[in-house]
């Protein structure tokens, strides 16, 4: 997917105050970026398709309810989402406290008041979750352990992954229980996202 490509998947599908508050998250990162490394310099330039578009394609596969996204760093994909959608309760959950500072000070400049930001990592917070989101984090089972104080039974997990989606999948099945499918990225034909539903410890 081109950057064209991306701003227009994302302009035929969110009003203009949203594609506005993306836009400006894309200036953000820009900025942010001179003074930490939040994402790959060579990607900077393909921000809309490599970045946020990536984290859009998130919300067609959930439902409503309380979203916590692990690890968020530069602001991806709990960020964009509430960039796209500002009325939905969102935590991010970040444990590097430069990055934590970033997010709360990128939430304040894009007047995101149903967003938190928690400078922690996510086994050592309670916040209950209707989805879960973790991009680049840590592979399936792990963040299946690391969050179940944040989980039940219902809870969606949606978890970007590259080409070895069908791998981690087949590794987490051996300690977890769980309805589990992978869907194509539409950004990327070497990427997938992992959704996850039912998930409890064998």
């Amino acid at each position: 997917m081109t950057e064209e490509e991306a701003l227009a998947w994302a302009s035929a599908r969110f009003d203009g105050p949203a594609i506005g508050r993306l836009h400006c998250l894309a200036e953000i990162v820009a900025r942010e970026s001179e003074h930490q490394n939040l994402i790959a310099r060579s990607t900077l330039n393909e921000i809309w398709s490599r970045h946020i578009v990536d984290s859009l394609q998130l919300l067609s596969l959930a439902g409503t309810g309380r979203w916590l996204d692990i690890g968020t760093g530069a602001g991806f994909p709990g960020l964009a989402i509430a960039a796209a959608e500002p009325d939905r309760q969102i935590s991010l959950v970040e444990p590097r406290k430069l990055r934590a500072d970033y997010l709360r000070s990128a939430v304040a400049e894009l007047e995101l008041p149903h967003v938190s930001v928690h400078h922690a990592k996510v086994e050592a917070i309670n916040v209950g979750a209707d989805i879960i989101s973790a991009r680049a984090v840590s592979r399936i089972s792990a963040l299946f352990a690391s969050a179940s104080g944040c989980s039940d039974n219902d809870t969606l997990w949606l978890l970007p992954k590259g080409r070895n989606a069908e791998d981690e999948v087949a590794e987490a099945r051996r300690s977890w229980h769980g309805v589990f499918h992978v869907e194509q990225s539409i950004t990327n034909p070497e990427s997938a996202i992992v959704v996850a539903r039912h998930v409890r410890q064998r």
